[in-house]
């Protein structure tokens, strides 16, 4: 094979339709979860099926790269909070936002419970998250403001939890914020605040 061969960049078109699968998938996985099909991916992507499994093999290596992305901006915005002068503060945003994604995102809390958490590429992207949380609970563990014995992994596992909390109400209340500081609370080195109180029913 010529040497210009390998190194050709890819088409323009190729590179927009991957662009469009990307987001397409995205928004599929975040309304539906994995049950999404191929076919309605490809055609919000306005791509035929094949393109599909041209740019990826399965769905399922389709979904890794969905899912890898959405750990990888929760990722971002951890090490943003790393700058936050109060730690307390930081490290309750990150575990906000990270609530929020599962809460937007049905693929997002289904893919702990799916052959897509084995994908290389999304324990990547979850290692290094979970090495952010580490660092976002360590700077409040040394400030004092939550218990020695509380890990990055502890965090990460409680963002879960949040969010099941309050699964029977499909989120319809955003409940999930009473029952986030409420594990928060039980994070702090000092005594328990008081909660925000339930929002309106709907």
């Amino acid at each position: 094979m010529p040497a210009e061969s390998q190194t050709r960049p890819p088409r323009a078109d190729a590179v927009r339709n991957r662009e469009s699968l990307l987001v397409a998938a995205r928004e599929a996985f975040a309304e539906h979860g994995m049950d999404v099909s191929v076919s309605e991916i490809a055609q919000r992507a306005g791509i035929g099926k094949g393109t599909v499994f041209r740019h990826f093999a399965t769905k399922e290596s389709l979904a890794a790269a969905i899912v890898s992305g959405r750990l990888d901006e929760l990722a971002v915005t951890g090490r943003t909070l790393l700058e936050a002068a109060d730690p307390e503060a930081a490290l309750l945003e990150f575990m906000t936002a990270g609530v929020e994604l599962h809460v937007s995102d049905r693929s997002f809390c289904q893919a702990a419970t799916t052959d897509v958490r084995r994908d290389p590429v999304v324990r990547a992207a979850a290692d290094r998250l979970s090495g952010v949380a580490e660092a976002l609970t360590d700077r409040a563990r040394r400030k004092g403001v939550i218990r020695g014995d509380i890990t990055g992994q502890d965090v990460i596992r409680m963002l879960t939890a949040a969010c099941q909390a309050a699964a029977p109400d499909e989120d319809v209340t955003g409940a999930w914020r009473r029952y986030l500081h409420l594990i928060f609370d039980g994070l702090r080195a000092e005594g328990a605040r008081p909660l925000p109180p339930l929002p309106p029913t709907a």
